[in-house]
């Protein structure tokens, strides 16, 4: 069969599928539940790299490693944010026109970055050391913390989250110097969201 599937991109996958059953979950108004497949889509692609890295690989298989990352990206991290803050907002006009924007903002940033990385690998090895713009996978953190640390402070989520989306679409697309996060910055955001998992873990419970 055409792709590859050996363990370096079986985490690419699982975050994929579960950024999709994200999205039937905000489609049928559960956003917590959604929210929650966020989070974990979030942990697969923090990890499916390191993963890829401990195998040799094709340049072949390299390339499809870039490519189906960036094609799981945007289901995750961009086609299910979207409708979580399309439903959250009630599905007003006004959302579905910032959720269409945050999306095709992500789009541009993930080919851009497929263009990039390739350029980028033909002069030089290893891996990443700085972004430019805020990577679309920040969503798994930023929103999540939004709508659930701010809905016990009385913060109006629903109409903030169509906001957020914007914020964080502008930010993709600004080419400002970001550092790829070291083992230290890693632990502080799995922390983070630890956090954010158990609240929005009770949350989606009840």
């Amino acid at each position: 069969m055409l792709g590859v599937y050996n363990y370096t991109v079986v985490l690419t996958y699982i975050g994929m599928l579960t950024g999709f059953v994200g999205v039937t979950y905000a489609m049928n108004g559960n956003v917590h539940a959604a929210l929650v497949c966020l989070m974990i889509a979030g942990v697969c692609d923090m990890f499916d790299g390191a993963i890829a890295s401990t195998m040799q690989r094709t340049d072949q298989e390299k390339r499809f490693g870039v490519q189906i990352d960036s094609l799981s990206d945007l289901v995750c991290f961009g086609v299910l944010p979207a409708v979580i803050a399309y439903t959250a907002a009630g599905q007003t006009m006004a959302s579905l026109y910032l959720a269409g924007l945050y999306l095709l903002c992500a789009l541009i940033r993930l080919a851009w970055f497929n263009v990039d990385e390739e350029e980028r690998q033909e002069h030089e090895g290893g891996s990443r050391k700085v972004y430019l713009g805020l990577p679309v996978t920040t969503a798994a953190l930023l929103l999540p913390a939004m709508m659930e640390l701010g809905a016990p402070l009385g913060w109006p989520v629903g109409s903030l989250a169509p906001l957020m989306l914007l914020v964080m679409a502008a930010a993709f697309l600004t080419p400002f110097k970001l550092r790829k996060p070291q083992l230290p910055g890693k632990a502080v955001m799995l922390l983070a969201g630890a956090t954010e998992f158990v609240v929005l873990m009770t949350r989606a419970v009840v």
